[in-house]
C-alpha cells in the first residue's frame, strides 16, 4: 500500500504562482493512504479558492481546512478512525521560498551542501534537539517514525513556516521518510552533486533508497527554480 501522495504544479494555482505538496500517511494507523490523498486534494481546493495574497496565509488556511476535513471524515467513518498524515508544502515567488510543514516529511535546499529547512515533528528528533540523543542513534532508534504532529491529529493544528531566499545554484528537494530513513544526507547530496539531470537524480535517489532497504514508500520532488524552462515567478 502506498501511503504517500504528492501534487506539483509549476503553473499558478489560485493566487500562488506554483505549488508543491507532499504527504505521508501515518503507518500503522487506519487509512493512511486515504489521509494523505484526501489532505492534498483538500489543500489544492483551498488554495484555488483562496482570496488571500500572502503565501503564508494561503498555506496556513489550506492545511488548517484540510486538517478539519480529515478529522471530520475520521469521525464519520469507523474504518477511517485515527487516520492522519504528514504534509510539507512549498511555493516560490521571485526567488523567495515559502515552506509549511507538519510531521516529519522534509524540505531541503541543495546548493553548496544539503540543508534541511523543515524541522521534524517526531519523538526522536525532539530528543535530538534537546540533546538526549545523538543524530547517529536517532537514525536507528526503534521509535524514530513516531510523529508528534499530524494532519488529522485534532481540531487544532500547529504548523511551522519557513521563508528562504534562494540562490541561483540551489535546488529544492522535498521527500518522505522513505528516502531519509534509508539514505543519510551526505549520500543524498552526493547523488544530487554527481548528476545534473533532474529526472536522473530522482530516479537514482529512489533506486539507492530501495537498495539500502526500501522499508517504506519513497516520494521525491526535486525542482530547479532557476532552470531555463522553469516557470517560477
Amino acid at each position: 500500500m502506498n501511503q504517500d501522495y504528492m501534487y506539483t504544479s509549476e503553473l499558478p494555482v489560485g493566487n500562488l504562482p506554483n505549488l508543491y505538496i507532499l504527504a505521508d500517511g501515518m503507518g500503522g494507523h487506519n487509512a493512511g493512504d486515504y489521509a494523505s490523498h484526501y489532505t492534498v486534494e483538500m489543500m489544492v481546493r483551498s488554495v484555488r479558492a483562496s482570496q488571500e495574497s500572502s503565501p503564508v496565509s494561503i498555506l496556513r488556511s489550506a492545511i488548517s481546512e484540510a486538517n478539519l476535513a480529515v478529522v471530520q471524515q475520521a469521525g464519520m467513518h469507523i474504518d477511517l478512525e485515527g487516520m492522519g498524515t504528514t504534509v510539507v508544502a512549498a511555493t516560490c515567488i521571485a526567488g523567495e521560498l515559502c515552506v509549511a510543514n507538519v510531521g516529519d516529511s522534509r524540505l531541503y535546499i541543495a546548493g553548496d551542501g544539503l540543508k534541511q529547512i523543515t524541522k521534524d515533528h517526531s519523538y526522536v528528533q525532539e530528543m535530538v534537539r534537546s540533546g538526549e540523543l545523538s543524530p547517529e542513534v536517532a537514525r536507528v532508534h526503534p521509535d524514530r517514525n513516531i510523529i508528534t504532529r499530524a494532519v488529522g491529529g485534532g481540531t487544532e493544528i500547529e504548523i511551522d513556516f519557513f521563508e528562504v531566499e534562494l540562490k541561483e545554484n540551489e535546488r529544492i528537494l522535498m521527500c518522505s521518510d522513505g528516502l531519509t530513513d534509508m539514505l543519510e544526507d551526505r549520500e543524498i547530496f552526493k547523488i544530487i552533486e554527481e548528476r545534473k539531470d533532474t529526472q536522473s537524480i530522482v530516479d537514482e535517489l529512489v533506486i539507492m533508497a530501495n537498495e539500502h532497504g526500501g522499508n517504506d514508500n519513497i516520494t521525491v520532488i526535486l525542482t530547479d527554480p532557476f532552470a531555463e524552462d522553469a516557470d517560477w515567478r
